[in-house]
């Protein structure tokens, strides 16, 4: 029978389980997270997500309050049409860690010392900008233009819509049953020119607030998927939370009997640290679940080594794996790590196979196009 549940009516989960992943020294926060889908007849698959509808930091959205001169209860219209409070609505509904480009219109047109901000209406000074607004939320937005007031009313309808974010799913459901795990970094940063700690709205909700209750649902990721056939090998670069679907992709080939040769390439800062299930993939080599375990701490010797440079130096093993037909899974950064990975990639398949750049162009884009190439990069 197929749940009820979905994005637009999500399931209201109970997380159980929340717990540090990196050790005491670390320079990062990356916690374990379990949550109950029990009842929600929810189910999915290695290589889907997990979406999560957070709430707001009640303490930024108290700030916000207090410089609107709002008590919080006064009645504001969601732009669906429904009726709650302004604190409802900066708690829930808003997006409050970016400034909208409706809020900056309202903000130019109600401050004339924003003259930079009205330069923006015109489509110009753009990079300025963008310079200005680099770590800004809508209460610096506030706080640097005091004469721009609002309605409650009328400042919620300037703010964009507080999205869902999604995680990749650590886990198999047929190693836990009716619960979801994640793998989930937890991002606090500091700006320059502003001394107030900023938070990740999602990862910061799961890590500090979140209980029972947090609405979610199931986003299928069928460009993720294993391999069809369970004696396929494969290769899995997930550097930092990457890791988080080929945790779940070795818990499934464990209860599946999966039987298919399996390399994780997995990199991090340090290894004394930042080693994110370092128990349970050693013990994946030993039952051979895992036939390969291959590791870049970046941070462990006077140069850096990533996920890319070890695929370089076992670039005649991995080339034998591709060629004997194996899948290739990325998962993580989009911005530099995949790209390096797929530099790194096309690099090897040159060398060992003895291909010009174009030749091994070619070769990458065959995997491609047969699915034997698969990303999931955010």
């Amino acid at each position: 029978m197929l749940s009820p549940h979905s994005r637009k009516n999500p399931f209201h989960a109970v997380l159980s389980v929340n717990r540090a992943l990196t050790g005491d020294g670390s320079g990062k926060e990356t916690r374990h997270m379990e949550l109950s889908l029990g009842g929600s007849g929810l189910g999915y698959e290695p290589g889907d997500a997990l979406g999560v509808f957070p709430s707001n930091d009640p303490e930024l959205v108290g700030m916000l309050l207090a410089e609107l001169g709002f008590s919080g209860d006064e009645p504001v219209t969601t732009r669906e049409g429904g009726a709650t409070t302004v604190r409802g609505a900066l708690t829930t509904g808003c997006l409050i860690t970016v400034p909208s480009k409706h809020l900056l219109m309202a903000v130019a047109e109600k401050d004339s010392t924003g003259a930079f901000l009205r330069a923006f209406q015109a489509n110009s000074a753009l990079e300025d900008l963008e310079k200005f607004l680099n770590g800004r939320d809508v209460l610096d937005v506030l706080r640097e233009f005091p004469n721009a007031r609002f309605s409650a009313d009328e400042f919620v309808k300037l703010l964009r819509k507080l999205q869902p974010r999604l995680y990749s799913i650590s886990s198999s459901q047929k190693a836990v049953g009716e619960s979801v795990h994640l793998t989930v970094a937890v991002v606090r940063f500091g700006i320059a020119h502003n001394s107030r700690q900023r938070d990740g709205v999602c990862s910061t909700f799961l890590a500090r607030r979140a209980g029972s209750g947090i609405p979610v649902f199931i986003h299928s990721a069928k460009h993720f998927r294993m391999p069809d056939d369970p004696a396929a090998p494969v290769i899995m670069v997930g550097p930092g939370t990457g890791v988080a679907p080929f945790r779940a992709f070795l818990q499934e080939r464990r209860a599946s009997g999966h039987t298919g040769p399996a390399w994780l390439i997995f990199g991090e800062q340090h290894a004394a640290t930042d080693f994110l299930y370092r128990d349970e993939l050693e013990a994946a080599l030993c039952d051979g679940t895992l036939t390969r375990l291959t590791t870049a701490f970046s941070r462990d010797q006077p140069h850096k080594i990533y996920v890319q440079h070890r695929m370089l130096e076992e670039g005649a093993e991995l080339f034998a794996w591709l060629q004997q037909g194996a899948y290739f899974y990325v998962c993580g950064d989009a911005a530099r790590m995949a790209r390096d990975v797929d530099a790194a990639l096309r690099a090897l398949v040159g060398t060992h196979g003895g291909l010009a750049p174009d030749r091994a162009g070619e070769y990458v884009e065959a995997m491609k196009k047969s699915k034997r190439y698969r990303k999931d990069v955010y």
